[in-house]
């Protein structure tokens, strides 16, 4: 038998970004957990795909169509979750878009950045502050979770707006613990390395890119979405109960070599 804290029977997490990559494993291994689900992204096939995955994990599974870039559509896909779900326990906000084809940073334009920190810091910062609300209102605490990037805290050359967006992600967290502890409510950030997902499917296919960036992780291959599994049960769990403002790395070791 698991450790008793970790059960999530009976809890609601909502996860942005839910179908793929690290959201989709971050939801199953929170399903697996016990937990029921709303899942938000942009693409309607993959939302029902995810969705069918998981309920094969026996929780109830709601999927919708959600662009967190607009406070809008966040107020009312978060009515939905609560109207069908219930309650929302803890709040993932994991939906993020990529920093585009490279250019050097005097070339970037003011469409790039806004492109960017629209999805990436805006989308949480909506997500979570109607997550906040919502937990507030209810009483009895929950779990704030913002996926940030290593990029926030190392030099992401020729990418400036990703990282700002990503460092944005990090300090909101950091502050929301602090506003936020007298209501029960936890706040981290997981900053994940480079991940295979479809958002860096071209970079980790590069050969060259290959063969700078592997041999600069420790573990020696490419973290997965299930690798976030793991940190997700634990940050919605009891077991994180005093466990706030922090910067979760989860990179396979590639920030320290």
């Amino acid at each position: 038998m698991g450790h008793p804290a970790f059960d999530l029977s009976g809890k609601v997490a909502l996860v942005t970004g839910g179908n793929s990559g690290i959201g989709l494993g971050i939801a199953e291994a929170l399903a697996t957990a016990g937990a029921d689900l709303a899942i938000w992204g942009t693409n309607e096939a993959k939302n029902e795909a995810a969705r069918t995955r998981l309920e094969e994990r026996g929780r109830r599974v709601l999927a919708l169509r959600c662009d967190v870039g607009d406070p809008a559509q966040v107020a009312a896909a978060f009515a939905e979750t609560v109207r069908a779900l219930g309650r929302v326990d803890a709040c993932f906000a994991n939906a993020g878009i990529s920093g585009g084809r490279q250019k050097p940073f005097l070339e970037h334009e003011v469409a790039d950045w806004e492109r960017v920190l629209r999805v990436n810091l805006t989308g949480a910062f909506s997500t979570l502050q109607t997550a906040a609300r919502h937990m507030v209102e209810r009483g009895g605490g929950g779990s704030l979770v913002g996926t940030a990037s290593i990029a926030a805290i190392e030099g992401a050359a020729r990418n400036q707006h990703y990282a700002a967006s990503k460092g944005g992600v990090v300090s909101m967290i950091r502050a929301l613990a602090v506003e936020l502890a007298r209501h029960g409510i936890r706040a981290n950030a997981i900053l994940p390395g480079w991940i295979e997902t479809e958002m860096t499917a071209r970079s980790v296919a590069d050969e060259r890119f290959r063969n700078a960036v592997l041999p600069r992780i420790p573990m020696r291959r490419w973290g997965r979405g299930e690798d976030f599994g793991g940190i997700a049960v634990y940050l919605m769990s009891d077991a994180s109960a005093y466990h706030t403002g922090d910067t979760l790395v989860v990179d396979g070791g590639y920030s320290l070599f």
